[in-house]
């Protein structure tokens, strides 16, 4: 269904994941960007290593956070962290959320949520 891209926004100010056929790009609210304090993301899809949908993403997020915002059970913004991984989180309650792998980036995993994380899921799956 993508010709050239893919772009799946949330109503509610949640982050915004663009697919073009070269690119992955994470765009962020202004509030994201403080309370996360974080900054948009691209990565060439090139680097995608592994692509799967996560229902509770809130409860899927592992690490210590830092820096960025946890309201425990509700929200996650920021930046996780664990031996060996760096994750950017992106997620809410109640939605679901893709979590991307990547080779050889700032960040090894992408953590995001978006109402329509199946679909997402399915067109960086085909592109690899």
């Amino acid at each position: 269904m993508i010709d050239n891209s893919l772009k799946v926004e949330n109503s509610d100010g949640m982050a915004t994941l663009q697919l073009t056929p070269s690119t992955l790009s994470v765009h962020l609210t202004p509030g994201e960007k403080i309370a996360g304090l974080l900054r948009d993301v691209a990565v060439p899809r090139s680097a995608v290593a592994q692509v799967e949908v996560v229902d509770d993403a809130v409860e899927a997020t592992r690490g210590l956070r830092a820096p960025g915002l946890a309201l425990p059970g509700i929200r996650k913004i920021g930046t996780w962290r664990r031996p060996g991984e760096r994750m950017l989180v992106c997620v809410r309650r109640g939605q679901p959320a893709v979590r991307i792998r990547l080779r050889g980036q700032r960040f090894d995993t992408l953590l995001v949520g978006t109402e329509d994380a199946a679909a997402v899921a399915d067109s960086l799956s085909r592109a690899r």
